[in-house]
């Protein structure tokens, strides 16, 4: 007897071949209704016998296409539906959305094995695309993920592709991004000034070849932004590139042409070949003790024992990188600081100055997004996510409790903004977005708001922000809690730290107490001084900070975090030491300063930047966190096994700074290398978390804030542990301040104190 079955499946189902599959998969169960994607995901009716309709829905929820992430799923069974065959519907909007958005894929292998082959109709055409890769997030306007509700509504396919999208054995059936050089994007070189530049035979990716060859900067416009390329195996273009973008010495991240060419300059782990080969493809940051390339390393990452790179995710770099097979420089196509360009009239008013040449194409970029940066300390490999962009954004793919929640809207910090939302069964962290103080980059963190509540048709029932007042988030945050008379909270900085590692582990219901270890910069503290180095109990809903670093002067405000040397004389006793790193008048100015200070910090960032500066590795951060990379970069002389323990925790269960840096300055004029002492502070710092958590009697210990993307410090904690503890980082979310909006959302959710 045939009976009929509703299935609705939820998760990241659209746009990854889930509809073509679904299809497929009923064919050859001789199934009959139909599929179609609607505002919760994908909805299945299908008419057959029972057996063959449990033993389909199993199959399509748990052999789903490998892009695919199905998180919730349940069927029905109803009237029984009499249907003549299997078809793909057109999609069916009835209500708000209620499903995983999609964000890019990477190039897939066999669109680039077409891309490359002459006898293909799309050789060479750099949109190449299918069900299973390509632009998604960075092209979308509203769901469900359709080709009308995209920026490629304006190209109509040929009757060529239009066969393709049709024939269900087709690897393009039902792709809403297809198109080929007949009915597709048209793209082209211009100067500086937007004039077009003619190329010989057509052939624009031979053209930026010579370009790059010559020592030129280009301004390639990609799917989801711009990137500033030239050629990383010669220093003049490099420093070119810096000078004109304003970025002294922060490291770029390097293009190689395919993971063979890779392997000859680098020996890989297998967690960072399996990264940079994903669907995401991000920036992985690979060590260069023993590097074997020819890419001008001093330049690159000045002072730094690692370099970020990356393989080609899109059409356009792979052309590229076939047409100029050697590494190339691949940074965010912005001036530091502002956000990444992503249309052309942007990027010719903000980087004609730059880029001596522009790559252009005529495909409408809805949401730009920085390349996504991974890093994996041994000798576990725990992946850290330093930013969280392309690839990774908006979804956050762990399922979570919503109950009660649905409308919170968390507004994040001011450095390393984003957004969470939870306008639905699911919760939604926009891409990293940058610095508020930037004008610009609060402009696009406007809107985002503005952009989440229209995809969604959701206005936020209630507000998250930070407790410090100066934030422009918070004050952004209480104008529109008056303008959309909607209630708004305040998290503590480094609560909400705590709450997101907490709740990525899903330790929020764990019987046993946890310590918190939230290490980063500086955040509003709950007693009126700058935080940033604190120790947290929780236990049963309940969070108390049970520890600091110990407080120490916070002088001149934000030229503290821009100046190490500010940091060291803050916390020597005898300061005069230093004195030479300072004019006459700032020492003046500094020693009054601190006599009449009444402002106190516990920052381990500013901890790092007196240590830099005190061994002499770095007196100005021309960039945020420099001191503390470099830092980390002078470890490479750190011998474990001659290693040696600073100092313990004080009395009081605290960091006792000052005594720190004292021991580390004793030690110095006695002669240690400084490489050594750099290791020996990092050794100190996991010693002493270990050495907290046994006096507090817990043996759980999560970890969060910006100090934690150091990755000997991740990779000492590990190997000190004598195994009585349990470990926990952040798993997909970054462990600095771009986990603050999940960490206010978790904190608001499942914290009373």
């Amino acid at each position: 007897m045939e009976t009929t079955f509703r299935i609705q499946i939820q998760g990241r189902v659209q746009g990854v071949g889930f509809r073509p599959f679904v299809y497929r998969e009923a064919l050859a169960s001789g199934l009959r209704g139909n599929v179609s994607n609607n505002e919760a995901g994908v909805e299945v009716i299908a008419s057959g016998p029972r057996q063959s309709l449990v033993s389909f829905y199993d199959k399509i929820t748990r052999e789903a296409p490998a892009i695919a992430r199905v998180l919730r799923h349940r069927y029905e069974e109803i009237p029984f539906q009499s249907f003549e065959h299997f078809s793909i519907r057109a999609s069916v909007k009835n209500s708000t959305l209620n499903l995983q958005l999609t964000p890019d894929f990477a190039l897939c292998a066999d669109c680039r094995q077409e891309l490359n082959d002459p006898q293909n109709r799309r050789f060479g055409y750099p949109f190449i695309s299918c069900v299973y890769c390509g632009p998604r997030w960075a092209l979308t306007k509203t769901f469900p993920f359709e080709r009308e509700h995209t920026s490629m509504q304006v190209f109509n396919m040929c009757d060529a592709c239009i066969e393709e999208y049709r024939n269900p054995t087709d690897r393009r059936f039902h792709a809403q991004t297809n198109s080929c050089p007949g009915c597709g994007m048209k793209y082209r070189i211009t100067d500086a000034n937007g004039v077009s530049v003619s190329v010989k035979n057509g052939n624009v990716f031979k053209q930026l070849a010579v370009f790059l060859e010559e020592g030129k900067i280009i301004a390639l416009k990609n799917t989801s932004g711009y990137l500033l390329c030239c050629d990383a195996t010669k220093k003049k273009p490099v420093e070119t590139l810096r000078t004109r973008k304003k970025r002294p010495t922060k490291p770029f991240a390097v293009l190689y042409p395919s993971i063979e060419e890779l392997e000859l300059d680098f020996s890989l782990q297998t967690a960072e070949r399996k990264a940079l080969t994903s669907s995401e493809r991000p920036i992985v940051l690979l060590g260069t003790d023993h590097y074997r390339g020819e890419a001008a390393l001093d330049v690159i990452a000045p002072g730094l024992q690692q370099l970020g790179v990356m393989l080609p995710y899109t059409g356009i770099l792979e052309q590229l990188s076939r047409a100029c097979p050697r590494p190339l420089i691949a940074t965010s196509g912005n001036i530091h600081g502002a956000p990444i360009c992503f249309s052309e009239t942007q990027a010719h008013e903000k980087l004609s100055g730059v880029a001596d040449y522009f790559f252009e194409h005529d495909l409408e970029i809805i949401h730009s997004q920085d390349d996504s940066v991974l890093r994996f300390p041994p000798p576990e490999f725990i992946p850290i996510l330093l930013r969280r962009g392309r690839g990774f954004a908006p979804n956050y793919s762990r399922p979570i409790s919503t109950s009660g929640s649905t409308g919170l809207m968390a507004l994040g910090a001011e450095l390393k903004s984003t957004i969470g939302f939870i306008p639905n069964d699911f919760l939604y962290i926009s891409e990293y977005i940058g610095n508020l103080e930037n004008y610009e980059v609060f402009e696009r963190f406007t809107k985002l708001i503005s952009s989440f509540t229209t995809l969604f048709q959701k206005q936020p029932t209630a507000l998250l922000t930070d407790t410090h007042p100066g934030y422009l988030s918070t004050r952004y945050g209480k104008e529109l809690s008056e303008k959309w008379n909607i209630p708004a909270y305040q998290i503590p900085h480094h609560r909400a730290h705590f709450a997101a590692v907490l709740g990525e582990n899903d330790l929020f219901k764990s019987s046993e107490p946890i310590l918190g270890i939230v290490w980063d910069g500086t955040g509003y503290g709950e007693d009126g001084h700058v935080w940033g180095g604190e120790f947290f109990r929780f236990d049963e809903g309940s969070v108390t900070r049970v520890g600091q670093v110990a407080y120490f002067d916070w002088l001149a405000g934000d030229a503290m975090a821009k100046n190490p040397g500010l940091s060291l004389f803050s916390l020597l006793e005898e300061p005069k030491f230093i004195q030479d790193k300072f004019s006459p008048h700032t020492w003046k100015l500094y020693r009054q300063l601190k006599s009449a200070n009444t402002l106190k910090t516990s920052s381990m960032g500013r901890l790092f930047d007196a240590v830099a500066s005190l061994l002499g590795i770095c007196d100005l951060n021309s960039y945020e966190g420099e001191a503390a990379m470099l830092l980390e970069a002078a470890t490479r002389a750190f011998e474990i096994d001659n290693a040696s323990r600073l100092v313990p925790l004080d009395d009081s269960g605290n960091i006792p700074a000052q005594q720190l840096i004292g021991e580390l300055k004793s030690r110095l004029i006695s002669g240690q290398h400084p490489g050594q002492l750099a290791g020996d502070f990092i050794f100190t710092l996991a010693n002493l978390i270990l050495e907290k958590a046994e006096r507090e009697g817990i043996s759980k210990i999560a970890c969060s804030g910006g100090v934690f993307q150091n990755a000997l410090l991740v990779q000492l904690l590990c190997e000190l542990n004598p195994g009585s503890f349990e470990l926990f980082f952040h798993r997909e979310l970054s462990p600095n301040d771009e986990n603050i909006p999940f960490g206010q959302l978790m904190y608001h959710l499942n914290c009373n104190s």
